[in-house]
């Protein structure tokens, strides 16, 4: 039976949380820095020039809604990741597969204070290696490590 650690709620949140940020900056930097006729003639000298605020506000709207744009492709890029533990491997997304005879050992003694722990292992080169895993980043790791654990022992 395979165990699942999906991306954590909290970082899908925060990327929302984000694109709508740059979303509203987008929008108030674009109406100020071209809808809003009384801004302009505040922000602009005798000679037509703009000053540093209509500026920034006229450059910053297409920055902001370019941001958010990004910020939106890195939710949908991160929403389906996830860590799976099954019968014969921990399949960790962006790295290889480790198998469980690989793992040399598991370092859990800040996984109840501070929410991580690290996985030493053999990669496919028989070359020491690490993985931190943290709570922060994905959901559901304290049943990943109870499974680690009793594949491991």
């Amino acid at each position: 039976m395979a165990v699942e650690a999906p991306i954590s709620r909290f970082k899908k949140n925060n990327l929302k949380m984000y694109i709508v940020a740059c979303v509203i900056a987008a929008v108030w930097f674009g109406y100020d820095g071209y809808l809003n006729e009384k801004f302009k003639t505040d922000h602009t000298d005798t000679n037509g020039k703009p000053d540093s605020t209509l500026y920034f506000n006229q450059k910053g709207a297409p920055i902001m809604l370019g941001a958010a744009i990004v910020l939106g492709f890195f939710f949908f890029a991160a929403k389906d990741r996830k860590i799976v533990a099954d019968d014969t491997e921990l399949k960790v997304p962006a790295q290889d597969s480790i198998a469980y005879s690989k793992i040399e050992s598991i370092d859990r003694t800040h996984f109840a204070k501070k929410g991580y722990f690290v996985v030493n292992y053999k990669d496919w080169k028989d070359r020491p290696a690490s993985i931190k895993l943290s709570d922060r980043k994905w959901d559901n790791l304290a049943a990943v490590l109870d499974h680690l654990t009793a594949k491991i022992s």
